[in-house]
């Protein structure tokens, strides 16, 4: 990735990650304000389409969380495509640092939220929920340290979590599907078959892609299998390389596209919809003292930078690989904390878990708790962390 796409990108994500906070804390205060109730309303209210005997209809919540979601994995499913085939991705050995670490940085938090949840059975089904790195929120911290962060911890952050969403997919994919209906999934095989042909016949124009998605996120939504999955589908087959600039393929120009409306108005709208926790009556203590709320706080905070330190000592240690230039041990450190900041990704497979109302509050709380204690703990670990002397300059 060219520094200055770098740092467009670093620049859009930290003022994202802004607007994510805001919208986070606006939704904690109307949740434990008199307005509670217009704002569960809001969320429960019914919207549809109706053509006929055929009727489409779910609460706005669900919209939010299956369908503008879509957008978001359709998003992040064309990033993961460039990255792997013209970015820090495209190659084994750019890929081994960040990619092993995003491993060990799934599997650790796994394994503490287990720890938290071993006795409780019913609550096993949320030990993915502290896997996932909020990518706009983790970028928008280290954003705010600006030139203190050397340009190869910002790449290795972003390659982690960019991987780490691939993980969420896979993940959402193998774990959290419902009762499957063949029917509908052989349409939305059917219709990601029409978008190869469509690749294959070099067609550019992307509203015949959108059209046919929208066919297959439907089929999806009714197959059993996560909505969103649909998103991932469609953006493996917008074309990449295409003859002539390499900026007006059809691959950038969605991605460019979308890139501000997600950040801005996907994700803040999700953040809204999901963090609310009201807190009244003792139900903040409560809940966040629950095997659910103490295991994911627990494997945001602590398994999530215990899984990417080990992996990167180890790895170093054994010669796979180096920590990217002029980064410190310290630096590294922070960073991985940093990867404890789940937020919107932790909420949304939060939702895929666990569906009833006496688990949401101590959902939420453990989210945010994580989330919180990693951005305020990775920043002044990065904040105070020494830097690498320049190149050529004589220490002592």
């Amino acid at each position: 990735m060219p520094l200055q796409a770098l740092r467009d990108f670093v620049r859009l994500e930290s003022a994202g990650g802004i607007l994510l906070l805001i919208a986070a804390a606006l939704a904690l205060v109307i949740s434990n304000s008199p307005l509670a109730w217009l704002y569960e309303g809001l969320l429960e209210l019914d919207l549809g389409v109706t053509l006929g005997t055929f009727a489409f209809q779910k609460t706005l919540i669900h919209w939010i969380n299956d369908g503008l979601m879509a957008v978001f994995f359709f998003l992040v499913g064309l990033e993961i495509k460039r990255e792997v085939l013209e970015g820090e991705l495209s190659s084994a050995r750019q890929v081994a640092l960040p990619g092993l670490c995003a491993l060990g940085g799934m599997a650790m938090p796994a394994l503490v939220y287990l720890a938290f949840n071993w006795t409780v059975p019913e609550n096993h089904a949320g030990w993915a929920i502290p896997a996932a790195t909020d990518i706009a929120f983790a970028v928008g911290v280290m954003a705010l340290l600006g030139g203190r962060i050397p340009e190869g911890l910002k790449i290795f952050l972003l390659a982690l979590a960019i991987i780490d969403d691939l993980g969420a997919i896979v993940i959402i994919a193998i774990f959290y599907t419902a009762d499957l209906s063949l029917i509908s999934l052989g349409l939305a095989a059917l219709g990601i078959l029409g978008l190869a042909v469509l690749n294959r016949l070099g067609v550019l124009k992307l509203a015949p892609y959108v059209l046919v998605g929208i066919f297959i996120w439907i089929c999806v939504l009714k197959s059993g299998v996560h909505a969103t999955l649909a998103g991932v589908a469609i953006a493996f087959a917008i074309p990449l390389r295409v003859a002539g600039p390499r900026e007006q393929t059809p691959l950038r120009r969605c991605e460019h596209a979308l890139h501000p409306w997600v950040t801005f108005g996907i994700m803040p709208v999700f953040a809204f919809a999901n963090a609310g926790v009201p807190l009244g009556g003792g139900i903040g203590l409560q809940a966040f003292l629950q095997p659910i709320g103490l295991g994911i706080a627990g494997g945001l905070f602590i398994g999530k930078q215990l899984g990417v330190m080990l992996v990167a000592v180890l790895g170093v240690a054994l010669g796979l690989f180096r920590l990217p230039e002029r980064v410190t041990w310290a630096q590294m450190y922070g960073a991985s904390v940093l990867t404890g900041i789940g937020f919107t990704m932790s909420l949304f497979i939060g939702t895929l878990a666990f569906s009833g109302p006496e688990t949401a509050a101590s959902l939420r709380l453990g989210v945010l708790t994580g989330s919180i204690l990693s951005a305020v703990f990775g920043y002044l670990v990065l904040r105070l962390a020494p830097r690498a002397a320049p190149p050529g300059a004589i220490s002592g």
